[in-house]
């Protein structure tokens, strides 16, 4: 075996030269950067990961701003469809309701209390659902698009976690240039620019 594979310290020997994390803030390179082949070290390779990291940090604020958008669009399409099946219940239950008034106006009881007491049940069963229903054009892209979102915060916290200062100082300056270019977009809500 050779001396210059064999590690002491832990009892074990490896064949690979291992490169060691430093464990608190610094501004050299060497660090592993997502892959284990790739440890930036000069200062062009640093440099080209912090761009790379802040075209990150922007492209997940850009898919933050697109879910935004197209959740006021799927809600908007869920309250359409809410409201279409409510007026149709609405139209179903007048048109019975006016049916049993005819059957009933013959009869000596009293009717008034039996169409208002369905009419209040009626208002009571329309105003019960408290969430959208599942619509799976509208919430199974809503799933990926979240998915996707994390998957790229992931990525971006493997690149905190190697404490390298200035992939975090650019991780905090992509996150910031993207949300002043992208941080608008669907927040508004109905709110529109007259």
């Amino acid at each position: 075996m050779d001396d210059s594979m064999s590690m002491s310290g832990d009892g074990g020997s490896t064949g690979t030269m291992m490169v060691m994390m430093t464990p608190w803030l610094h501004f050299t390179g060497g660090d592993n950067f997502f892959f284990k082949s790739l440890h930036p070290s000069s200062h062009g390779t640093i440099a080209a990961a912090c761009i790379v990291l802040v075209l990150i940090s922007v492209f997940e604020r850009w898919v933050s701003a697109i879910r935004n958008v197209l959740y006021v669009h799927w809600q908007r399409s869920a309250l359409a469809l809410h409201s279409s099946n409510k007026a149709d219940n609405v139209d179903h239950h007048a048109h019975k309701t006016s049916v049993s008034v005819k059957e009933t106006e013959s009869a000596p009881d009293d009717s008034s209390q039996v169409g208002s007491a369905e009419r209040r049940s009626f208002l009571r069963r329309g105003h019960a659902r408290s969430l959208p229903p599942f619509i799976a054009s509208n919430d199974i892209p809503r799933g990926l698009l979240f998915a996707f979102q994390a998957l790229l915060a992931y990525i971006l916290m493997l690149a905190v976690m190697t404490f390298q200062a200035a992939y975090i100082i650019s991780i905090v300056a992509g996150l910031g240039i993207g949300e002043v270019l992208f941080g608008r977009m669907g927040s508004a809500g109905d709110h529109t620019l007259h």
